[in-house]
């Protein structure tokens, strides 16, 4: 009897505390939304079956999390990397709202486990294992985690586009060909671009919602799957990834003249694939072009959202705003991701403490917009082992200027001097953009950069200087000094820069000086990454990991004249001109990769009205058979070495 008060009372004390609980609750809730510290209405929304078990277990889930995380830093410290790649699998299962432990999970296999592979092609599906894991779950379960978006962004920035890792060349091919079969070649112009990703955002969401838009689409999967199942009689046609790779495969059999011209790959996909066969009657057929055109666009839609988790409307809004991404570019998914993250995730972050996490993540927003300025400008051939074509693309330098002043009003008053990170950047892009801008024949706008750069970090900087008050010649002289050896990348952005303004100035302006000094500074700079101590070593996975940035002088040069022949900015009579003018071998070069852009171009011309025709305007060379078996035998030994390197780098792991 003696219990029974304490009993009362203690029931009494449990429902006042019900009570209050229930009347803080709204203001948690609230202050949780406030905070960005709730994702969804329910805390395991979304996330697999096994957390519905953790779930059950209430408070002891966070207390079994707490342990193993413990663990999983033990094992980091102790370099047991595949025994915690399981470990941060299970904490994600278990609690999918700890962004933190997603971060290590990508990072351990982009970086940790893959750098122990022997081949290239093991280490790429590692380091896109640990990309996909945060892009297609992670952010998914912690849509609002600046700190997943920002080492996501990092990733591509450094794993992929940088040049610390043995394999760096076959990730930036691998990337590229993936995307160009995705999304295939992308406009030139910055306004065509944006409408080009808007097309695709502007698609139907479902596929019921696109046969009511265009009802021809149900037909033409209809004769697909009629003529596939000639060879399975169960065949359905699945409207997913793999159905859009391989459109892009044949997209790019009949549109990329390269070493699909080269080694016929057309005549050998119908001869040996008869599935192949049947897909390029269908896809070939007029009649069909207007509904494939349609599925593709939607395809693309759903793609990006479902296997990739990126939204084309904000892609397509980034580009109008920013700049020409090129999506078979690392930097551009570099920028989508850190930029996406300043957007959405760092409300958390922002406060004195925190603010670095955004400086951070801001940091590689600008400086993918800087390595977009060096390497942009892209020439990607699915079909071939070659690196993919990265030429200086000067249409990021206003861009780049203009989000720079953004930057800076942002961060001006934080702590740490939080601005002047990027006033270090700005100055060091932007004297670099005057020598680009000089080497490219620019002159005058190079003149004028200069300029600004001495109003706002020279005599009209804080600490006033002299630094660029010398003459636009004279600075550019002193500026290259010594740094291809520091940073060598920028040479191939000098050497392709320089080469053209070589040939449009020396075949339209008659400076043939102009045009030997160019092809005398490309033929020694190629020399010095294949013979200097630096870089004259090749790496396990088969390249040279600074010497192949060059590569030959023969593909320098083939390169450099593709990209002027295919610059719809520059006159059709002026690149007629200056192909017309080219060596036989020079022109061989250009020829097979120019020719759809020149036809194209020319049918709008008043050249065709005129009655000016192709083979007149734009005749074959004489040597285009010797050529392309040259070209072809070249691709072979290339492919030839890369395996014998390969292969003789898994015997010595053995």
């Amino acid at each position: 009897m003696r219990d029974r008060p304490v009993q009362i009372l203690s029931l009494l004390m449990a429902l006042l505390a019900l009570v209050g609980a229930g009347a803080l609750l709204p203001r948690i809730v609230a202050a949780s939304d406030e905070a960005k510290l709730r994702y969804t209405d329910v805390s395991v929304e979304g996330a697999p079956p096994i957390v519905a078990v953790g779930a059950a277990v209430g408070a002891l889930r966070g207390l079994v999390v707490d342990y193993l995380w413990i663990r999983l830093q033990q094992m980091r410290e102790l370099g047991q990397f595949y025994d915690a790649r399981n470990l941060a699998d299970l904490i994600t299962k278990l609690q999918p709202r700890f962004g933190e432990v997603w971060a290590f999970h990508g990072h351990n296999l982009a970086y940790n486990l893959s750098v122990a592979t022997s081949t290239p092609g093991e280490r790429w599906r590692l380091v896109n294992a640990g990309i996909d894991l945060v892009r297609n779950k992670g952010i998914r379960y912690n849509p609002n985690d600046l700190i997943l978006y920002k080492e996501l962004g990092w990733w591509f920035a450094h794993k992929v586009d940088g040049l610390s890792d043995d394999a760096h060349l076959y990730y930036k091919r691998e990337l590229a060909k993936e995307w160009h079969l995705l999304l295939g070649e992308p406009p030139h112009s910055v306004e065509d671009r944006a409408a080009w990703l808007q097309r695709i955002a502007d698609a139907p969401d479902t596929y019921e919602e696109l046969v009511a838009k265009e009802p021809g689409v149900a037909a033409l999967v209809d004769a697909i799957e009629a003529k596939m199942r000639a060879f399975d009689p169960k065949f359905k046609a699945k409207l997913d990834r793999d159905f859009l790779m391989n459109h892009g495969r044949w997209k790019s059999v009949h549109s990329t003249p390269g070493y699909a011209r080269v080694f016929g790959l057309q005549e050998q996909f119908r001869r040996r694939d008869p599935a192949y066969a049947a897909m390029d009657d269908l896809f070939s057929d007029p009649a069909s072009q207007q509904a494939l055109d349609a599925l593709v666009t939607y395809l693309r839609k759903r793609v990006l959202l479902d296997d990739y988790n990126m939204d084309p409307a904000r892609m397509a809004r980034y580009t109008r705003d920013f700049g020409p991404f090129d999506w078979r570019h690392p930097q551009s998914h570099a920028f989508y991701w850190s930029k996406m993250g300043s957007e959405i995730g760092s409300e958390r972050y922002n406060n004195d403490e925190d603010i670095y996490r955004i400086l951070n993540d801001d940091r590689t927003t600008i400086q993918s917009m800087q390595a977009l300025a060096h390497t942009g400008l892209m020439r990607v051939d699915p079909f071939s082992t070659d690196n993919p074509t990265r030429i200086y693309d000067p249409r990021w330098i206003g861009s780049i200027d203009r989000y720079f002043r953004e930057l800076y009003q942002k961060h001006y008053k934080a702590r740490g001097g939080g601005p002047d990170t990027f006033v270090d950047f700005y100055e060091n892009f932007m004297a670099q953009a005057v020598r680009e801008l000089y080497h490219a024949g620019e002159v005058e706008e190079a003149q004028k950069l200069l300029e600004q750069l001495d109003a706002l970090c020279g005599r009209g900087g804080l600490i006033p200087n002299n630094k660029y008050v010398a003459p636009v010649d004279v600075f550019v002289r002193n500026a290259t000094f010594g740094e291809y050896e520091m940073v060598p990348d920028v040479a191939r952005t000098d050497l392709f820069a320089i080469l053209r303004r070589g040939f449009i100035e020396g075949y339209l302006a008659g400076k043939k000086k102009v045009l030997e000094d160019a092809l005398v500074y490309a033929r020694d700079l190629t020399e010095y990454f294949k013979s200097t101590r630096y870089t004259d070593f090749r790496t396990k996975m088969g390249d040279a990991r600074l010497a192949d940035i060059i590569g030959s002088l023969e593909r320098s040069v083939e390169d450099v004249i593709i990209n002027i022949m295919q610059d719809s900015s520059l006159p059709l009579v002026d690149r007629l001109t200056i192909y017309n003018r080219l060596p036989e071998d020079q022109r061989a070069m250009a020829y097979d990769a120019a020719k759809p852009r020149i036809e194209a171009d020319l049918a709008e011309s008043p050249l065709a009205v005129a009655g000016g025709k192709l083979d007149a305007l734009f005749p074959e060379p004489p040597n285009m058979d010797a050529y392309r078996a040259r070209r072809a035998e070249r691709e072979k030994e290339r492919a030839a070495a890369l395996k014998a390197m390969q292969d003789g780098s898994m015997d010595r792991k053995r």
